[in-house]
Parts: structure tokens; C-alpha cells; sequence
């Protein structure tokens, strides 16, 4: 499994790689005002998903907030409580189909 995990890793790498590699023709990004950036279009391309990336974690900041003081408030409540019992296993649940007595 961890072979798995490791060639799609591998997969990821060589694909991003050779998309890089494809795309380095310059590219401009036009703004307001007439201003104008460019870039090869990959640096572009990896500004988007970093500004994306910032944006999705500043936008889940208040909700991580919010479960964090609510876990903090009930911590000490779920600590005074006794844990569920685990299940019998299997094999000590089955009961024999012959008794031994008999």
C-alpha cells in the first residue's frame, strides 16, 4: 500500500513538473488602471492557487475559532466521564456448541 501512495505521489511530482515545463511562454495579467503584470504563466498560474490557499484559510479561521473555545468549554465535562466498555471479541463471546459437562 505505502508503494501505492508513494508512485502517485511520484504521479503528482512528474505531472506538475512537466505542466511547468510546458508552460513558460510569457503571459500578463491585466489589472485595473491599465496596470498590467507579466510573468511566465506558470508563476501566474502558482500566485492564483497560493492566493486561493491563503484566502480558504483566512476564510476558516473564525469557524476553527469557534470549535476551539467550544472544545476548550467542554473539555472538562468530557473528562469527568467514565469511557464506553470495548465489545467482547469474537472469540470470547462464541459460546461452545457442545457442552463440556456433557
Amino acid at each position: 500500500m505505502r508503494f501505492l501512495v508513494w508512485l502517485f505521489r511520484a504521479f503528482i511530482f512528474f505531472s506538475l513538473f512537466a505542466f511547468s515545463l510546458h508552460n513558460q511562454q510569457p503571459a500578463s495579467v491585466n489589472w485595473a488602471f491599465g496596470y498590467a503584470w507579466s510573468a511566465p504563466m506558470v508563476i501566474i498560474v502558482l500566485a492564483a492557487f497560493a492566493a486561493g490557499t491563503v484566502f480558504g484559510v483566512l476564510a476558516m479561521t473564525p469557524s476553527w475559532w469557534r470549535h476551539r473555545r467550544l472544545a476548550r468549554r467542554h473539555a472538562p465535562e468530557a473528562a469527568n466521564t467514565q469511557p464506553m466498555p470495548l465489545p467482547p471479541k469474537a472469540e470470547e463471546s462464541r459460546q461452545p456448541a457442545i457442552p463440556d459437562g456433557v
